[in-house]
C-alpha cells in the first residue's frame, strides 16, 4: 500500500538509515523519506488550534483546543459549530483535547479549572446541522498543568474507552498506580472501571508514561500508543495490559528489567508524535516538531517511512475517513508553530489499495 501520486517527488532517495543499534545508541530501525506530488488536498482550513478528528458516520468533527468549539466539516469544507463545551480553561497545552464518537454521543476531554475531565455529550439533529446536547461528566480529576497533558481518547474494539493522561509535571507520579498522572486509562462508556482491568476497581491499564498523546488499534487487536520523551527520545509502544513503561526512570530503550522498552524511538526534533491510526497493514502518527507523517508496517515495527517532511508544518492528528483517505489535521496555530495563509487545515490524502 503506498500513497498515490501523479509526480512522485524524492526528498532523498531510498534508504535514509538502516540501522542495527542497541539501546544507547538510538533503536533498531530503517527510515525512509519520501515528498509528494501535490496531489494531496485540503478538506478545509481556516481552523484555530485544532486538535483532533473524529467520524460520526461520515461526519467528520474537530475539537479546537482554545476556543472549545466542536464543528462539523461538511461536503465542500463547510464549517458547522456543533457547540462550544462550558468551562473549557485554554491555558498552555491545556484546553478541548481529545473527541471520540459512539452511538450518536460525543466524548471530549478537556482541562477544566482544576483539572481534566472527560464528558459525554449527545449529538442531536442530521449531517449539516448537528448540535451538541445535554452533556454527562463520566470522570473527573485528571492531573492539569499547562503541559504534559496527554489528552487523547479513543474506543477501543473491546468498546472501552481509552484515554491518555500525561503526568501534568508531576515525574514521579507516573510510576504510582494510584495516581491517574502518566498513565493510559481503560474505562467503560459511563467512566466505570472494567471488571477484567488489570488492577481490580481501577481505570490504570498502563503506567510509567510521560505524555501519550496517540492510541490505536490493530486488527489483531494489538494496542499502539504515541510518546512525547523529555529531550531524548519519543516513542512507539505496544501497550500491555498492566505494563509499566518507564517513565521517570528511563527515556527510550533501557533494557532494563521490569520496564517495556519501546518498538521504536526517535529524537523528538524528528517527531513529538500526537494522534495516530493504523489501515492497510501500517500504522501512522501525526507529528509535531518533526512536521512529517510517519508510516510503520505492522509486519516489521523496526522500519519506519517519513512523508509530508516540512510540507504542511506541524501535525496534530490522523485519521481514516469513510472513503479510507488518510485526513491530517495540522497545528501551527497553537503557539508553537509558523502559521501559513489559511492554516490551520485538514489535508486529506488518497491511498492506493
Amino acid at each position: 500500500m503506498e500513497f498515490r501520486r501523479t509526480a512522485f517527488l524524492v526528498v532523498a532517495v531510498g534508504v535514509v538509515c538502516a540501522c542495527t543499534a542497541g539501546p544507547e545508541d538510538g533503536s533498531q530501525l530503517s527510515t525512509t523519506r519520501t515528498g509528494s506530488s501535490g496531489v494531496n488536498s485540503t478538506v478545509t482550513d481556516g481552523l484555530e488550534a485544532p486538535w483532533s478528528i473524529a467520524f460520526h458516520g461520515a461526519t467528520a468533527l474537530v475539537s479546537e483546543r482554545d476556543s472549545g468549539r466542536i464543528l462539523e466539516i461538511g461536503s465542500g469544507g463547510t464549517q458547522h459549530e456543533v457547540g462550544v463545551i462550558d468551562g473549557v480553561q485554554a491555558v498552555g497545552e491545556g484546553g478541548l483535547l481529545g473527541i471520540a464518537v459512539r452511538d450518536g454521543q460525543l466524548f471530549a476531554y478537556y482541562t477544566a479549572a482544576d483539572d481534566n475531565r472527560i464528558e459525554r455529550f449527545d449529538l442531536t439533529g442530521v449531517p449539516g446541522s448537528l448540535q451538541l446536547g445535554s452533556g454527562t461528566t463520566i470522570l473527573t480529576g485528571l492531573p492539569a498543568a499547562t503541559n504534559h497533558n496527554g489528552g487523547r481518547i479513543a474506543f477501543g474494539p473491546d468498546g472501552m474507552l481509552y484515554a491518555t493522561v500525561g503526568d501534568a509535571g508531576n515525574r514521579a507520579a507516573a510510576q504510582d498506580r494510584a495516581a491517574f498522572a502518566g498513565k493510559i486509562l481503560r474505562m467503560t462508556p459511563d467512566g466505570k472501571a472494567p471488571a477484567d482491568n488489570p488492577i481490580p476497581g481501577s481505570l490504570v491499564y498502563s503506567y510509567g508514561h510521560r505524555n501519550p498523546q496517540g492510541i490505536t488499534w490493530a486488527p489483531d487487536g494489538r494496542m499502539f500508543a504515541s510518546e512525547f520523551g523529555q529531550n531524548t527520545w519519543d516513542e512507539l509502544n505496544l501497550i500491555q495490559p498492566g505494563g509499566n513503561y518507564g517513565w521517570p526512570e528511563v527515556e527510550g530503550l533501557a533494557g532494563r528489567a521490569g520496564f517495556i522498552d519501546p518498538v521504536q524511538q526517535w529524537k523528538p526534533s524528528e517527531a513529538s508524535p500526537s494522534g495516530m491510526t493504523i489501515i492497510d497493514g501500517s500504522v501512522y502518527i501525526a507529528n509535531l516538531r518533526g512536521e512529517r507523517l510517519r508510516q510503520i508496517p505492522l509486519d516489521n515495527l523496526t522500519h519506519s517511512t517519513e512523508h509530508l517532511v516540512g510540507e504542511y508544518g506541524r501535525l496534530r492528528d490522523v485519521a481514516v475517513a469513510p472513503d479510507s483517505s488518510l485526513w491530517l489535521l495540522t497545528n501551527n496555530t497553537d503557539g508553537r508553530g509558523d502559521p501559513a495563509a489559511g492554516d490551520d487545515r485538514i489535508v486529506r490524502l488518497p491511498i492506493d489499495r
